[in-house]
């Protein structure tokens, strides 16, 4: 069966999955929705998600999507390099600063906000479902003064110039991709990539208790459980309910993590186990 990824090809999910499945074939849905729901009925193995930014933080769909729509267990995590180049059609490459439009994905735009706005300050910015959906926009219509953010594998596939390379606005550019499947069974951790586990909870904290959070957060640390990244996103039950996901540095055990969700539940807290998981860096 194929893994399934936000496309069209040459996105940087790709990447990803090129990196994770070198030897599998390969399935490019327009939404992360569509990949997430092709996962969830067994179309695909497995579906190839973005998740993070290291400049614009969360794919707030990714997340939400799994926790209020498809709750597939998360089995595997990479790291990839971005690198955002401006692609023009090579018609337009003489007078790229020209352009009238530039289009790309919104976390690629917004990664670029410097650049954008002293370079090409008066085009206008059209987000599109994904960065390779920009560059194969821009090629499918030479006619419009327009550039597209995106990669090299984009201007390739979609034969483009790349005018500008590396427009980001910081170096240290990385995105977290996560692998999700409605087979629960975690990416096997042997390939020269791999650099640890994680285990990601769903904690939704009682209502109208004072000091739930630093309790929640007191279970793991007298058990000395190392957390990489605690999130907050909104419930959808009303304002000022919020929800919170917490990124745990160590694989699922049978003492220490379980005995953490215990204590926690007790406080009237609910858990969601999102996966255990290995990750990679590419």
């Amino acid at each position: 069966m194929k893994i399934g990824y936000l496309g069209p090809k040459a996105t940087f999910t790709e990447a990803a999955v090129a990196a994770l499945f070198p030897s599998e074939p390969r399935e490019p849905y327009n939404t992360i929705p569509d990949c997430i729901d092709a996962a969830a009925a067994g179309e695909i193995k497995a579906a190839v998600v973005p998740l993070e930014n290291a400049l614009e933080g969360s794919v707030n769909l990714t997340l939400d999507y799994l926790i209020h729509e498809q709750p597939l267990p998360i089995i595997g995590e990479i790291v990839v390099p971005i690198e955002q180049h401006l692609l023009v059609h090579p018609y337009h490459a003489p007078h790229w600063r020209e352009v009238k439009e530039v289009y790309s994905h919104a976390h690629a735009i917004a990664q670029c906000r410097k650049f954008l706005h002293t370079v090409l300050k008066g085009a206008s910015q059209v987000p599109m479902t994904s960065t390779s959906a920009a560059a194969k926009f821009v090629s499918e219509h030479p006619h419009l003064p327009a550039a597209a953010i995106a990669n090299r594998l984009a201007a390739n596939e979609y034969g483009l110039v790349i005018v500008q390379e590396n427009i980001h606005d910081y170096d240290y550019n990385h995105t977290r991709f996560i692998v999700v499947s409605r087979r629960n069974e975690p990416l096997s951790p042997n390939s020269p990539l791999y650099a640890g586990d994680k285990t990601t909870v769903v904690v939704m904290l009682p209502q109208d208790h004072p000091g739930a959070l630093h309790q929640v957060l007191s279970a793991f640390a007298w058990r000395r459980l190392n957390l990489t990244k605690i999130e907050s996103r909104p419930a959808k039950t009303g304002l000022g309910n919020y929800f919170f996901i917490i990124d745990i540095d160590a694989p699922m055990d049978d003492v220490l993590i379980p005995g953490a969700i215990a204590e926690i539940e007790a406080l009237g807290c609910t858990v969601q186990l999102l996966g255990s998981y290995p990750y990679y860096f590419a």
